[in-house]
């Protein structure tokens, strides 16, 4: 035998012919034998499959056939036809946003700028805090207590954004002439953390607090629900590791620090991989929801952006750019975080 002369040939030089590469058909019969078993599998369950199918077809109707818009970033828009059947563009849409220099690509810029910034403050204050609490719930003994303290912090993530930023709203009130403070602009003011001019003026009519009021909402409504991953991590930890931890003279806060987060680890590691993955995709209805033409300079994102020119303004090709932008540093930072993290800790999500 000599080399191959393809991945699954030899050559067999006492009858000078090529024949099948043993090896390979060893390995054609282990994949054939798992597609058989895949297929038994499916056959033997197929009632539990057959349940994948509408989460299938949402996620092929409503993520996937709408990517097809997006060629749209590189076309010339035309009303009549098709996407496919325009004109193509090239770069000029993209050219414009970042390099054009005028109103629309600080306006661009701008936007850019404030998803990085809402979504990072977000990753630093909002990430930690369902682990926190996770940890608050295990250390509970009264099961009545922590249901009842876990369906609290649950029940915000189940209200529509609609209801919440109108609670929210309520809470720190655009000031009017007809209408007082909210609690928490009243409350504010009262400890003189801010003065009577700004709470009358309305705390979301001021670009200073717009990310503030974002994140304080955010995490009031995500953090108990996202807390949910981590307590099963946590109640999945062997009960032999907490009794080691005792017998070595560990302490509550020592058990947390040497058995529940190392024990947990990996599942902060995922997380943390698909939050940085999210990390421009700010909550387009709720940024739309709250701010207004005093706040575009802290609170106008990408989405935003695009609603804008896109919708109103007519301009799908700039919209379309400007969300592929997006999209692809997203995937991006999701292939970076992936990497790193497997490189640190053998921990990726592939």
């Amino acid at each position: 035998m000599r080399a191959k002369a393809a991945d699954f040939l030899v050559y067999d030089e006492a009858a000078g012919v090529y024949r099948e590469n043993p090896e390979q058909a060893v390995r054609d019969d282990v994949e054939k034998h798992n597609w058989r078993h895949i297929g038994q599998t499916i056959l033997k369950d197929w009632r539990l499959y057959l349940m994948l199918v509408p989460m299938l077809l949402v996620f092929l109707l409503w993520r996937y056939l709408p990517m097809y818009e997006l060629l749209g970033c590189f076309k010339v828009p035309d009303e009549v036809k098709p996407v496919a059947d325009q004109f193509f563009s090239g770069f000029s849409y993209f050219k414009r946003l970042l390099f054009s220099g005028d109103g629309l690509s600080t306006e661009f810029w701008r936007a850019l700028r404030n998803t990085f910034l809402l979504s990072f403050y977000g990753l630093c204050f909002g990430f930690p805090m369902p682990i926190l609490l996770a940890l608050f719930f295990n250390e509970i003994r009264s099961n009545i207590v922590r249901s009842t303290c876990q369906v609290l912090t649950y029940l915000p993530k189940f209200m529509s954004t609609v209801v919440m930023t109108s609670l929210v709203t309520m809470l720190v009130k655009q000031g009017s002439l007809t209408s007082s403070m909210g609690i928490i602009s009243q409350a504010l003011a009262s400890l003189g953390l801010i003065s009577e001019e700004v709470a009358n003026a309305g705390l979301l009519n001021n670009p200073a607090f717009f990310r503030a009021i974002y994140q304080i909402s955010g995490i009031w409504e995500g953090a108990g629900y996202d807390s949910i991953v981590y307590f099963a991590a946590i109640i999945a930890i062997s009960p032999t590791s907490y009794e080691a931890a005792q017998i070595d003279g560990a302490g509550k806060m020592a058990q947390m620090r040497y058995v529940v987060l190392p024990s947990i680890l990996s599942t902060i590691v995922i997380m943390l991989i698909t939050r940085i993955g999210s990390l421009l995709n700010v909550g387009y209805e709720k940024v739309l929801l709250l701010y207004n033409v005093n706040t575009y300079m802290t609170a106008d994102v990408v989405s935003t952006f695009a609603q804008r020119y896109g919708l109103e303004g007519a301009q799908k090709g700039l919209a379309s750019a400007a969300e592929m932008m997006n999209n692809v540093i997203g995937m991006l930072l999701v292939i970076s975080a992936n990497t790193v993290a497997r490189k640190a800790s053998d921990t990726s999500l592939y």
